[in-house]
This record gives C-alpha cells, sequence and structure tokens, in this order.
C-alpha cells in the first residue's frame, strides 16, 4: 500500500521513498546473529565505496544516533593529548562544533568568518603556522544553516602541510554532491543515513583512514559509548556494533544504498542540481532574495530573506504548506529574518513546481505583496 507523499523541503530528514519505508517490515531477528553481520559488512564497505575510497585505506564505523553524534565522536576520540582543535567556524554547525568541544574540555581554537562568506585560507593558514601544536582541523562542506560550500580540499591541504588530520562535516553532501576522500584532503568525514542516501533517522557513520582510526586508540577516552576506535575495533573483531543497533533502520539503510547505486553518483547529483535550480527560478519569479551568493552555494540549501511585508508569517506560510503536504525550515543566521529551501531527499523538479503553485497561491491568501518586497538582487558582499 502507498505512503501518503510528504515533500521535505526541510534540511533532513528527507523525503523517502516507499521501498524504503517497507524495507523495515522484516521478521524479528538478534543482531547477534551471522546474517545480520554479514548485511553490517556490506554496509560499511558501500559507505566508503560512495566517497571513492579504498576499502584497505579506509573503512567505516556506524553508531546509533543522528548527525550530532558523528561531530561528538570524532572530536572527542581523534585528539592526542598536549595537541589543539582548529574549528573554521563560519556558521550554525561548524560553531555546534565548538560547543561539543566545549563540553569535553578539549583544547580548541576558532578561525571564524562571517556566516555569510566564505573562509578566508591565509587566516587559516596563519592560525595553523602560529600554533604547530594543532592536531585536528574540523570544518563543515556544507553549512546547513545558509548552504554554502566551504572549500573543504583546499583546507584539508592547509591541514596536511601543517601536519594535522582533516575531519569534515560532511552531513549534507555525502551521497549528494561527488566526494572522493583521498583527492580532497579529507582524513574522516561523517554523515547521517536520514540525508544523502534518504533512509531513516537513527544511524549516523564516520568514513575515515583505517591507520589514523588504529593510531587514535592511544588518545584519551572521553566517552564510552562515543568512542570511535572501541566501536571500530568491536566492528573489526565480530562484525557489529559493540552495543544494541537499531535493527529495522539497518534494514532501511541496506535499501536505500541499494537504490544509491541504482541510480548512480552523477545522475543522483544531476537530479539535486535540478532541483536546486528550480528552488532558484520559483524564488526569482516571486520576487524573493537569497542570502548566499549562488557561486558559494552548495546546490543544495538556499537561505531566503523574508520580504519586507507586514503581512509576511513564516508560521502561517509554513502551516498552509504543510497541510498541501510540503514542509518548508527557519532559517539558522543569528539575527537575520531567513527561512530554508532544500534540495535533499526522493524528490524531483516537478515536485518543486508544484510547491511554488501552493506557496504562491498561500502568499496571496496571506495578502503577501508579489514580487516579494525589499527583494533587491544580494550585492556584492553577501
Amino acid at each position: 500500500m502507498p505512503v501518503e507523499r510528504k515533500i521535505l523541503l526541510n534540511p533532513g530528514p528527507a523525503t523517502t521513498t516507499d521501498t524504503v519505508k517497507y524495507a523495515q517490515i522484516v521478521p524479528d531477528i538478534c543482531p547477534r546473529e551471522k546474517e545480520f553481520v554479514g548485511l553490517m559488512r556490506g554496509i560499511r564497505d558501500d559507505l566508503v565505496r560512495i566517497v571513492h575510497g579504498d576499502t584497505e585505506e579506509y573503512t567505516s564505523v556506524l553508531f546509533c544516533g543522528s548527525g550530532t553524534i558523528a561531530m561528538d565522536i570524532c572530536l572527542n576520540s581523534l585528539l592526542p593529548s598536549g595537541k589543539k582543535i582548529l574549528i573554521v567556524n563560519n556558521g550554525a554547525y561548524s560553531a555546534r562544533a565548538a560547543e561539543i568541544c566545549e563540553y569535553y574540555h578539549l583544547p580548541y581554537l576558532e578561525a571564524r568568518f562571517p556566516k555569510d562568506a566564505l573562509p578566508d585560507l591565509e587566516e587559516i593558514a596563519r592560525v595553523l603556522k602560529e600554533n604547530p601544536d594543532i592536531e585536528l582541523v574540523y570544518s563543515t562542506h556544507n553549512e546547513t544553516g545558509t548552504g554554502i560550500l566551504n572549500p573543504i580540499r583546499e583546507i584539508g591541504d592547509l591541514a596536511h602541510k601543517h601536519n594535522a588530520i582533516s575531519v569534515v562535516d560532511t552531513t549534507s553532501t555525502y551521497a549528494m554532491r561527488p566526494i572522493h576522500i583521498k583527492e580532497d584532503n579529507i582524513d574522516f568525514c561523517m554523515a547521517s543515513a536520514q540525508k544523502g542516501l534518504m533512509a531513516m533517522t537513527g544511524i549516523s557513520y564516520v568514513v575515515g583512514n583505517r591507520r589514523i582510526l588504529e593510531e587514535s586508540k592511544d588518545c584519551p577516552k572521553r566517552s564510552y559509548y562515543c568512542n570511535l576506535y572501541m566501536q571500530y575495533e568491536y566492528f573489526e573483531k565480530h562484525g557489529e556494533m559493540h552495543f544494541t543497533p537499531p535493527v529495522q533502520t539497518v534494514y532501511a539503510l541496506k535499501q536505500a544504498l541499494k537504490e544509491y547505486f541504482e541510480e548512480g553518483e552523477e545522475r543522483k547529483w544531476a537530479r539535486h542540481q535540478r532541483v536546486s535550480e528550480a528552488i532558484h527560478r520559483g524564488l526569482e519569479a516571486l520576487g524573493f532574495q537569497e542570502v548566499i551568493r549562488r557561486e558559494w552555494q552548495s546546490g543544495l540549501v538556499v537561505t531566503v530573506k523574508y520580504p519586507e511585508d507586514a503581512e509576511w508569517d513564516f508560521n502561517e506560510i509554513h502551516d498552509y504548506c504543510y497541510e498541501k503536504g510540503f514542509t518548508i525550515y527557519p532559517g539558522k543566521i543569528d539575527g537575520a529574518q531567513t527561512f530554508r529551501l532544500c534540495a535533499l531527499g526522493a524528490i524531483d523538479e516537478g515536485d518543486i513546481v508544484r510547491f511554488f503553485q501552493v506557496f504562491g497561491d498561500g502568499l496571496r491568501k496571506m495578502g503577501v505583496k508579489i514580487p516579494a518586497a525589499g527583494s533587491e538582487v544580494a550585492d556584492e558582499e553577501g
């Protein structure tokens, strides 16, 4: 039986296929059975293949939890004693990494930049040169709060030149934008199943360099459940998670991986680009202004300014669209009135065309002027 289809234009979880939903309906099984262990082994290899990694050099480790758990795991597990973390901070999600460091009392520095601008590579290089005890450089590929695409390959190159490892939050790019883990100078990247793979919330994973991961066994143990090496070691010895996995969610992930490889990296990325272009066209037709310069955007998240109109009410337009089967999402820039439209999930261009029909009807019912007031094109600074 088909499930009522909802179009999620929020930054995750994403719209899923019915086949992924129904993959969860399986006979009950103990996750310690050989059958389930074999399933997990194949998933781990597939997660490495998606970022074009050699499974001899790279591996993946799965955990129960949302994407933030993978951030927590990498930051607390990969830092040796007496070393520091450098966080490239130009958005809400890199700021979250700094908060994780605060909670663990990890020594860290921030290279802070405006949320609507790219990081300054020269400034990052300066901080690295002046702080030779930096061991780990942390950056975010797509700052999901704004949609800005950070230059991770260049940041990773700087990290390596200063004998540091490059850890990248790819939660909202993995399995969407093509990633080549070695060529992109990534030592560890991370994501969660409910975004690019269009599976279910509850599983996140780290893909990383096997040698560096094994060396991390000598790092201080700062968490019991969220320790990368302990989970990796258990997978290597037993082929399964140390603690009970979300069994049905794993089956959904397996189906989502199958569908990923059937669609193929190039065709999937082309589909996300079609969706993104349709979002841009729809916003332009209604006179809405985007926050981030187009050439700096990831092609997956568009942050939109509220119109300067007394009749505009985000909650009202959200509820109107939601009743019609479309979900939009608030922005995440402090002090700015914005909302986001995202090109994630099992959707295509036609879904966006229908969304803007609904969105436009909602604006008219609210009495919002079209084209939107205050919709001048963004200036060259942002």
